[in-house]
């Protein structure tokens, strides 16, 4: 068999396989959350949201909504040398995004059933 047909062949069955691949996980929402940052962020977002009175006026004051808060909890970093991992009951996570061309600090107490913003602090 010349390289011509068994490049063929490999690459039609490699399609089929990737068309198969779709159709069965098209419709689901999977996702590959295998990062460090990835997790925790995808963990606080699906828990109920708390905020703190000084989490409350920082945004008011700097005109941020929860949408924007939603937003940099998809899109943001956990710095984990801000964050205290070692705690059993609460950990805290110090998020750090993007809101409307400004950066944007969040320090999070994720405890098992709610997710409390402490503090957001606007950098820039």
């Amino acid at each position: 068999m010349k390289l011509a047909q068994r490049l063929f062949y490999y690459l039609g069955g490699f399609v089929i396989g990737l068309i198969l691949l779709f159709f069965f996980l098209g419709g689901k929402k999977a996702s590959c959350d295998y990062s460090p940052t990835a997790r925790v962020l995808k963990n606080i977002r699906t828990k109920e949201r708390s905020f703190s009175e000084q989490a409350l006026t920082n945004m008011q004051s700097y005109s941020i909504d929860t949408a924007d808060v939603s937003s940099i909890l998809k899109k943001g970093s956990v710095n984990f040398s801000k964050s205290n991992t070692e705690l059993d009951s609460c950990r805290t996570y110090f998020i750090e995004g993007t809101i409307k061309e400004r950066m944007v600090s969040i320090l999070i107490e994720n405890c098992d059933s709610i997710a409390k913003i402490n503090t957001l602090k606007v950098l820039q």
